[in-house]
C-alpha cells in the first residue's frame, strides 16, 4: 500500500508512520512544523519531510490512502487536493480500526489511567513473550515503538483517547474501534474546548461502552460512581467485570501488594496506580494471562514515561515529573507521593498548559487537588493566553480557584526556574506536574539540588 501522512509530527502519528514503514507500506508525509523526539524518529526511519509545509503535489491519484492528523485545518492544500481527487482518507483511529478488523481489538478507556494500564499490561505481555499488535500514548522500556501493526497476532491493544478523530471526523477516537474487550478507568470532565458540558462529556463514555461488539466484556472501575452507573445500564456488552483498588500497604518509602502468595514490592506507587493495576489485571487475564503470571510480570513494571517517573534521589530527597494536568490526575499524584512518602516535606510544583487548565471557567475543578502538599506552587504563561485565545487569567483567580491562601504563583519562566533551582531540600519530595516543560526547564537540573 502506499500512504500519505498530513501532519505526520504528531505523537500517535509519526508512530504510525514509523510502524506502517516497518510493514512493508510505503509511506510520506507533511508537516508545517515537528518537534522533538518526532523529528529525529521519523529521520532515522526516512521519514523525515525534506521541506516543512503543504505540498498538494504529494497527493496523487496512486495513493492507496491518506491518513489525517488532528494538527492539520479542514481548508490543508492536501487535504482538498485528496477530496478533489476522491482518494480514500482515513483519521489515524479509522485507519487502525482498518488495519484490525480480523483481530481481537482490546481497547482502554477513561479519562485517567489509559496510558498506564494500557503500559502494564503491553510490560506483562511483553515479558511472558506473547505478540500483540498495540498503540499506547507514552515510551515504554523495551519497546522501540508505540504502534506495532502485524498481519498475524491475534490481539490488538489500544488506548482509547476521548479526543476527536480529525479536523474532518468529529468523532472521538475510542467510538470507531468496536471492541471486543474495553475497560473504563475513571471518569473526570475533560477537553472542555470540545465537550462544553460535563453532560455531553459523559455521554461519549456512554457512547463508547455501547460500541463494545456483541459478545463483548466490560471491564470497569466500581470505585467511580459514573463510570458505574455508565457500565451497569450498557447493553453492549455480554459480559462485564469489576475491579477496584487491591490491598496494599507502604513501608519506608516501598510499595508491598497483598497477593495470593503474599506481599510483593512493586515499583509503581499511589493508590490510583494500585487501581490501575487491578484493571490491567482483568484485561490480561481476558488475554490469556493467569494471575500469578501477572504477578511475577508487573513486580518488574517501572512505570510509562512520564508517569511519576524519577528525576534523581539522595539518601534524604527524591524529585519526580508527571504529566498530570486535569484535576483528578494532579489530586491522585500528589496524594500519591504523599502518602508514599509521609514522613517527607512535598513541594508540588503544577503548570497550567493546555486550554482546559487555562480556561477561567474551568479552573474552580482544580480546588483542593494540592492540599497534600506542604508547598504548592503553581506556573502559567499568559503568552500561552494570548496564543490559545482565550481570556487572560490572573493570579487572584487562580489561588481562589485553588483554594490555597498560601499558594505560589509564577508567571514567568525564568522565576520559576530560580525558585526551583534555589531551593535547599532537606527531607523533601518535590513533584513537577505538567503536560509542558514550564517554559524551557532542563529537568536535568533538578538532580542538582537534591
Amino acid at each position: 500500500m502506499k500512504i500519505h501522512f498530513i501532519a505526520i509530527g504528531g505523537s500517535a502519528m509519526h508512530n504510525l508512520a514509523i510502524a506502517l514503514k516497518e510493514k512493508g507500506y510505503r509511506v510520506s508525509g507533511s508537516d508545517d512544523i515537528i518537534f522533538e523526539p518526532s523529528k529525529s524518529r521519523l529521520k532515522h526511519h526516512g521519514l523525515l519531510p525534506v521541506e516543512y509545509g503543504w505540498f498538494p503535489e504529494k497527493v496523487t491519484h496512486d495513493l492507496d490512502a491518506i491518513i489525517l492528523g488532528m494538527h492539520a485545518k479542514p481548508d490543508n492544500p492536501e487535504l482538498l487536493k485528496a477530496q478533489e481527487l476522491g482518494v480514500t482518507i482515513y483519521s489515524y483511529p479509522e485507519f487502525l480500526y482498518e488495519q484490525s478488523k480480523d483481530k481481537t481489538r482490546v481497547v482502554i478507556g477513561g479519562s485517567h489511567g489509559k496510558t498506564t494500564i494500557t503500559s502494564m499490561i503491553l510490560h506483562v505481555l511483553h515479558y511472558h513473550d506473547r505478540e500483540v499488535d498495540y498503540m499506547v500514548g507514552a515510551q515504554l522500556a523495551g519497546f522501540d515503538n508505540m504502534v506495532h501493526l502485524t498481519e498475524e497476532n491475534d490481539f490488538i491493544l489500544l488506548e482509547g483517547d476521548e479526543y476527536l478523530s480529525s479536523p474532518i471526523d468529529r468523532r472521538p477516537k475510542f467510538h470507531l474501534y468496536h471492541p471486543q474487550i474495553a475497560l473504563i478507568s475513571g471518569i473526570a470532565w475533560d477537553h472542555i474546548n470540545v465537550f462544553t458540558t460535563y453532560e455531553d462529556y459523559v455521554e461519549q463514555f456512554e457512547i463508547f461502552a455501547n460500541s463494545i461488539s456483541p459478545g463483548g466484556i466490560l471491564v470497569y472501575n466500581e470505585e467511580d460512581a459514573e463510570v458505574k452507573r455508565i457500565a451497569e445500564a450498557a447493553v453492549g456488552p455480554t459480559r462485564k467485570h469489576v475491579y477496584v483498588t487491591p490491598k496494599f500497604t507502604v513501608d519506608n518509602g516501598e510499595t508491598l501488594l497483598e497477593t495470593p502468595e503474599g506481599p510483593m514490592p512493586i515499583s509503581v506507587f499511589g493508590r490510583h496506580n494500585l487501581n490501575n493495576l487491578a484493571g490491567a489485571k482483568w484485561i490480561c487475564q481476558h488475554m490469556g494471562i493467569d494471575e500469578d503470571d501477572f504477578y511475577e510480570a508487573i513486580a518488574s513494571f517501572e512505570g510509562a514515561s512520564k508517569r511519576l517517573e524519577k528525576i534523581g534521589e539522595t539518601a534524604s530527597n527524591i524529585a519526580f515529573k508527571d504529566f498530570a494536568h486535569s484535576p483528578s490526575k494532579v489530586k491522585a499524584t500528589t496524594d500519591a507521593v504523599k502518602d508514599q512518602y509521609p514522613g517527607r516535606k512535598l513541594i508540588a510544583c503544577l503548570e497550567l498548559h493546555t486550554y482546559s487548565s487555562l480556561n477561567a471557567g474551568f479552573l474552580k475543578q482544580y480546588k483542593g487537588t494540592l492540599d497534600a502538599a506542604e508547598e504548592a506552587v503553581v506556573f502559567y504563561s499568559p503568552e500561552a493566553l494570548e496564543i490559545k485565545k482565550l481570556a487572560p487569567v490572573s493570579k487572584e483567580q487562580i489561588a481562589s480557584a485553588f483554594d490555597r491562601e498560601d499558594l505560589i504563583i509564577y508567571t514567568r519562566p525564568e522565576d520559576f526556574k530560580e525558585y526551583l533551582l534555589g531551593l535547599k531540600p532537606k527531607n523533601t519530595a518535590i513533584l513537577l506536574m505538567s503536560s509542558g516543560n514550564y517554559g524551557g526547564l532542563d529537568f536535568d537540573e533538578v538532580k542538582h539540588i537534591l
